[in-house]
């Protein structure tokens, strides 16, 4: 564990279909980072992944915390929801060069993962490379930052 790791304040949030994963996740890092904020679902009955982005989005656009993590079923629909809120920098990673890439070139804040589609240590390593990374501001990251973030503004 990094100490970059250890200082972050971490929102995680899923759907019925993440549940299981998010589980494990939230009992492995609770200790590892300063604050994990269970977004729910807090069990597997039917649900609606869209809550749960809205829920880890208000974490961080509200200052409550650093970084998000989204799990249901492929992935795909809590990136997709995520994306539409402004502030959100999220996406689907289920490798851990895209995990930290995303963070170091993107400034990705929130990272997505398919529950049904990677297993508990594989992702592991990827929330690892996420939470390790740090933007990296160089001129290209930064112009190309600024382009994304005036997309919100159209």
């Amino acid at each position: 564990m990094s100490d970059r790791q250890s200082s972050l304040r971490l929102a995680v949030g899923g759907d019925h279909a993440g549940f299981p994963l998010k589980q494990m996740v939230t009992e492995r890092y609770a200790g590892l980072v300063v604050e994990l904020i269970d977004c729910g679902t807090h069990d597997d009955s039917p649900s609606d992944y869209p809550d749960f982005a809205v829920e880890v989005a208000e974490k961080i656009n509200g200052g409550l915390a650093d970084r998000g993590l989204l799990i249901c079923g492929s992935g795909v629909g809590v990136s997709v929801a995520a994306n539409k809120i402004a502030g959100i920098r999220a996406a689907i990673c289920h490798d851990t060069y895209s995990a930290h890439q995303g963070v170091e070139h993107d400034d990705m804040n929130v990272l997505c993962i398919g529950g049904r589609i990677i297993g508990s240590a594989l992702a592991f390593e990827i929330i690892d490379a996420f939470l390790a990374a740090r933007y990296t501001p160089e001129e290209r990251h930064a112009r190309r930052l600024q382009k994304i973030l005036a997309l919100e503004e159209d």
